[in-house]
């Protein structure tokens, strides 16, 4: 699966179109989650939509359960 496929099927769940490359992310995150997608194809979306800007909120990022030492 890459980004425009993902994007499809956004759009016919949803109905509309994604406002933000952020949608995506948590659509895939989503997807994966629940089997929908495996790790790999996880990764390499992450990795795409990262590139386009998409990033997770800031308030994640400060409650990550890993910490950064």
């Amino acid at each position: 699966m890459n980004i425009h496929e993902l994007k499809q099927k956004f759009q016919q769940l949803r109905d509309c179109d994604p406002e933000h490359v952020n949608e995506l992310l948590d659509f895939s995150k989503r997807a994966y989650i629940q089997n929908e997608i495996p790790i790999e194809v996880y990764r390499d979306l992450v990795r795409e939509l990262e590139a386009l800007g998409a990033q997770l909120p800031d308030h994640l990022e400060d409650n990550s359960l890993i910490g950064s030492n």
